[in-house]
């Protein structure tokens, strides 16, 4: 079986959600913001860079860590300019600020830019380097010349755009409420703003570019509102502003034929609980808030997205899949699957690690809702008994000494992997199993033709054995609990 790419594209213990990808040289960076694995807030820890060869996406690299938190003057750093009068919200009660979702671009002088905002400090902040990923510099902070911020939208989540016509940075975060301290700010949807060559220093006034809750009544985007993950990229004769709705889970665009937008709704790209694709209105995963963005890989579009493990917000992993950009440039609204960057589905041969899920819903598909969050400083509430996630414990000899796993298969539960190619030789699958109970497998959907079966009482790891009704094509592969409760490592499909 030759090397096949999956869902997540990066090794199971690296959380880099909000990513960005760039193609450089190439190769494709991804930039995100930086969870840990089982951690207790967002972007806990500072920046790494990962890429891989465009010719070759199995085989990403580990850059190291780009820029640290630490290297921001708000967070104590050396500074000989004047800060500017940015508004720090003590929500977080952390000790230093962390860094939310960044994105880069290469300037006209050729470095490379990365733009970041801190957690609760209304401001954006630029790093500089000489190469995609080596170690960036902290260079000053985004406003006009004469140290006043962009009067309108909160500073958050930025993305920028580098052309021959200018520098374009996009902002924003629309609540459905507000959070202490920001009663009184403009929060009408997502801005722009341009930035002089210097990559800093703002040189028009905001424009808004896509409704927010507030302003979005009436318009195209009222059933979808912008929420926050503004991203930004120019395909052939369009640009595509994509944003996080509302709704959290979804990845929305519009489009327009200038970087000034207005941007015109168009749709959902993706979504983390497959909400919307094809009519569907019942989850195929716990669900939580999403960013990424678009990229042309080898003629190939592609999205970028998270998905969360844990059960909880903070320890999120990205995801990328497939698009179709039609003859009139819009997007239809894209599955997510286990196989995302691999060109096609997965072989029906040999080992898959269950991490790879692409469905994972408990007994009651209507039940199933966002994963746990917490306000800061309160604790997770408990989850619910019968809620299956990924999660991982310590194994010696394993990668990272860590062994990733599906828990809490209770009955009814389900987990989905799509999509394998069968040519008829497969005999028996395999399954690596701990727990007290039975799984069903099935092909195509939940409620599709039985294959095989398999079974445990073990409270240690043990390998479960069953035989396969002959398949051919490309089909999805469920495991559907039939009674008792299992925890789900890994299966083996074999000749």
């Amino acid at each position: 079986m030759s090397k096949q790419i999956f869902n997540p594209y990066l090794p199971f213990w690296e959380t880099v959600p909000d990513g960005e990808p760039h193609i450089f040289d190439g190769r494709v960076y991804v930039y995100g913001s930086h969870d840990r694995l089982n951690g207790t807030l967002f972007c806990e820890d500072d920046y790494v860079g990962w890429s891989a060869p465009v010719d070759d996406l199995t085989d990403w690299r580990y850059e190291g860590v780009i820029f640290k938190k630490s290297q921001d003057p708000i967070n104590g750093a050396p500074y000989s300019g004047k800060m500017p009068p940015y508004e720090k919200l003590d929500i977080f009660k952390v000790e230093e600020h962390c860094l939310y979702a960044p994105d880069v671009a290469q300037g006209p002088d050729g470095r490379y830019y990365l733009y970041y905002a801190l957690d609760n400090v209304n401001v954006i902040s630029v790093a500089v380097c000489d190469t995609p990923a080596g170690s960036y510099e902290f260079l000053d902070y985004v406003r006009y010349e004469d140290g006043r911020l962009p009067e309108y939208g909160r500073l958050f989540d930025p993305a920028i755009l580098c052309e021959d016509s200018g520098n374009y940075l996009y902002y924003g975060f629309c609540p459905d409420g507000r959070f202490p301290g920001m009663e009184d700010q403009n929060m009408d949807g997502a801005f722009m703003v341009r930035l002089a060559d210097d990559m800093h220093t703002v040189i028009s006034a905001p424009r808004l570019v896509a409704n927010g809750v507030e302003t979005a009544k009436g318009t195209p985007y009222e059933a979808h509102p912008f929420f926050e993950a503004s991203s930004i990229r120019h395909f052939g004769d369009w640009y595509y502003f994509v944003y996080s709705s509302l709704q959290g889970n979804e990845l929305c665009y519009g489009m327009a034929k200038t970087p000034e937008g207005p941007f015109e709704y168009k749709g959902v790209i993706v979504s983390n609980g497959d909400m919307g694709y094809k009519g569907n209105t019942l989850p195929t995963n716990y669900m939580g808030n999403n960013h990424g963005g678009l990229v042309y890989i080898n003629d190939q579009p592609y999205i970028f997205w998270h998905r969360q493990t844990h059960g909880h917000s903070y320890s999120r992993q990205g995801c990328a899949d497939a698009v179709e950009i039609l003859s009139d440039g819009t997007i239809p609204q894209t599955e997510i699957t286990s196989c995302g960057l691999n060109g096609g589905p997965l072989t029906a041969r040999g080992r898959y690690e269950t991490y790879i899920a692409c469905h994972l819903t408990g007994p009651d598909r209507s039940a199933v809702g966002n994963v746990a969050m917490a306000f800061p400083g309160t604790p997770l509430p408990a989850l619910p008994e019968d809620m299956p996630y990924i999660t991982e414990e310590a194994c010696p000899g394993g990668e990272k000494d860590l062994k990733p796993y599906i828990y809490n298969l209770c009955e009814n539960a389900i987990a989905g992997f799509k999509y394998f190619s069968f040519d008829g030789t497969e005999t028996e699958l395999t399954a690596e199993l701990r727990g007290h109970g039975a799984l069903k497998i099935v092909l195509d959907t939940p409620d599709g033709p039985a294959v095989g079966a398999v079974s445990c009482t073990s409270d240690t790891w043990t390998m479960a054995a069953s035989p396969l009704l002959k398949t051919e094509g490309t089909h999805a592969v469920y495991f559907i609990s039939t009674e008792g409760r299992l925890d789900i490592a890994a299966f083996e499909i074999k000749q």
